[in-house]
């Protein structure tokens, strides 16, 4: 037999027909540029740049066809997600429509959700996560760990939900933080990782027999065709 054995591989013999999930970063959203704080209320979709990153991107799918094959197109429901899932999504599985779910947003802002981020500072001072990892970030609002343990099941739901398929699921980039925290085998205590994971970006994972493999990150090749 050719090669080295399965334990002293580098990289591992491709699993037969793994799930895949191509974890799509929304595109600059309004509450990004107005410093405002964005949950349900506090976003209001994506400005003029973030629905030209959408574009890109879409455009970019109907060129390659590298997610024709995708099988679900899932959403978080803040708007942002939303729509940029509409506007990708003729590229997605030829023309899919979203499903949303609340499970995939960004961290829940609870009372904070709607202010500038100068009155969240009034109101709540300057929470460290990185110190304090389980503080809320406002009453009725979530923990980074309560974050990353949410959105990361949700995740590898809609992964078990289409096994051996395809799935998209366009998110926040505090999602995908999430599941490189929870998939990879990386240190217990970690903390944030402070990724640079660009609006409309596509992160995927494959899961097979032996768990889950980062197959590509921060993929936002589409976006040299706009001029900033």
């Amino acid at each position: 037999m050719s090669g080295p054995p399965p334990g002293l591989r580098t990289v591992p013999v491709a699993a037969g027909d793994p799930t895949r999930v191509v974890l799509v970063r929304h595109g600059e959203a309004e509450c990004n540029v107005a410093g405002v704080v964005g949950g349900r209320s506090g976003c209001t979709g994506l400005s003029p740049l973030g629905r030209s990153e959408a574009a890109a991107l879409c455009t970019r799918l109907l060129e390659t066809g590298e997610l024709a094959r995708a099988e679900a197109l899932y959403a978080s429901v803040l708007a942002r997600a939303v729509e940029t899932a509409s506007i990708i999504a003729p590229g997605v599985g030829r023309g899919l429509v979203p499903q949303t779910d609340c499970a995939l947003c960004e961290l829940h802002p609870g009372d904070a959700d709607g202010l500038s981020w100068e009155e969240f500072r009034t109101r709540y001072g300057e929470p460290d996560w990185d110190d304090d990892p389980d503080a809320v970030v406002a009453p009725g609002g979530e923990s980074w760990t309560g974050f990353v343990r949410r959105a990361s099941t949700a995740v590898a739901d809609a992964a078990r939900a289409h096994p051996g398929g395809l799935v998209v699921v366009v998110c926040h980039a505090g999602v995908i933080e999430s599941t490189l925290l929870t998939f990879l085998p990386v240190a217990v205590h970690q903390g944030r990782l402070r990724l640079p994971t660009e609006h409309t970006s596509m992160t995927e994972w494959e899961l097979g027999p032996f768990g889950w493999r980062l197959v590509r990150y921060n993929d936002s090749a589409h976006l040299h065709t706009l001029t900033r």
